[in-house]
Order: structure tokens, then C-alpha cells, then sequence
């Protein structure tokens, strides 16, 4: 679990299914791999990195969930209203990292906003913090992966990913997979 049992969810703007199919799925990954216990997909509505994350979390372990949100200002405008998450844009026109994160509250939950097309700018007001990993185009599957190094630290993830069929064993040289059968 996260240093402080906060939940940490992604929403993926603006999803397009044939140009961001392979980025949307990474993405995805990433933040499952990187800790997060959740992955909300927006814009066009498409079942195939829903699956991928289903299977890639039914096959490695963790208790990661995914869902389709067909109106995300709308998602967005409510969780503003709570006291109990905060809103984390990630955008290149944000508040420097390391300025960001040491005022994101760690008791909260967070919800990790990454766009795909152009961001409506209402999402900048709704967001608590609008954090820049550098202020120069580039992936958001890297910006997720950096914030949430920095946010969760990897430490925290050495018993997030129990209850899958295969376990990857840290080798120096080689694969080590561990399959376990059902019983």
C-alpha cells in the first residue's frame, strides 16, 4: 500500500481509439506498475485497454481496477466539491514537481488527471494542483511514471502485486518467472 494509504487514481482525457490506442494502454500499465489502484478511461469508448489491464492485473496480481467514463468534466466538477481527494493535472503549463508535491496533501485521496487531445480549460480550475514534470512537450506515460515515482516511491511497491498466476523474480543475468496454479 501507499506511505499513506492514500488512493491513487488516473483519468485518461480525451482518448482516442485509433491514434492513442498503444499510449492509452501504456498508460495504463504505468500506473498500475507505479502504484496507482486505478485507471478511469475517457473519450471514445473502447474496451481494448480496459481488457488489457484486466488481464495484465489477472495475470501479474494486484488489486487494480479500471472503468469507462463517458462524462469526465463531469466526474471532475464532483470530486472538486469533496474535501477528501485532490485533483493532480499533470501539464507542461503546471507548477514545477518538486514545488507541487510537498503541498499535496498525503492523507487525501488523489486523483491523477493526463490528457490526451487538448485539455478543456475548465480542468485547470477544477484541478487542486496543476503539476509540471518539465515545461517541454513529451510523453504523458513518462510524466505518470515520474509523478508517481515521486509521490508513492517504489518501496511501497514490493507487496502491492500478490494474487496473480505469474511472479517476475529480480535476476542480475536471465528470467526467473514463478506460475502458480490454481488449486
Amino acid at each position: 500500500m501507499h506511505p499513506s494509504a492514500t488512493t491513487v487514481s488516473v483519468l485518461r482525457l480525451g482518448h482516442r481509439r485509433e491514434r492513442d490506442k498503444r499510449i492509452t494502454s501504456h498508460l495504463g500499465l504505468t500506473a498500475r506498475a507505479f502504484g496507482a489502484d486505478e485507471v478511469i478511461l475517457s473519450g471514445e469508448e473502447d474496451s481494448s485497454p480496459l481488457g488489457t489491464w484486466n488481464s495484465v492485473s489477472n495475470r501479474f496480481g494486484g488489486n487494480f481496477t479500471c472503468r469507462y467514463e463517458p462524462k469526465p468534466l463531469r466526474l471532475l466538477r464532483n470530486i472538486s466539491k469533496r474535501a477528501t481527494t485532490s485533483i493532480i493535472h499533470l501539464t507542461m503549463y503546471g507548477e514545477k514537481l518538486n514545488d507541487a508535491i510537498i503541498q499535496i496533501p498525503r492523507d487525501k485521496a488523489i486523483l491523477i488527471v493526463v490528457g490526451g487531445t487538448k485539455v478543456p480549460g475548465e480542468v485547470y480550475g477544477l484541478a487542486d494542483y496543476n503539476v509540471s514534470i518539465g515545461n517541454q512537450p513529451h510523453s504523458e506515460v513518462a510524466a505518470l511514471a515520474i509523478f508517481l515515482d515521486k509521490f508513492i516511491g517504489n518501496d511501497s511497491l514490493d507487496d502491492k502485486f500478490k494474487g496473480g498466476e505469474i511472479e517476475v523474480v529480480p535476476t542480475k543475468r536471465g528470467k526467473q518467472i514463478i506460475t502458480f496454479e490454481e488449486e
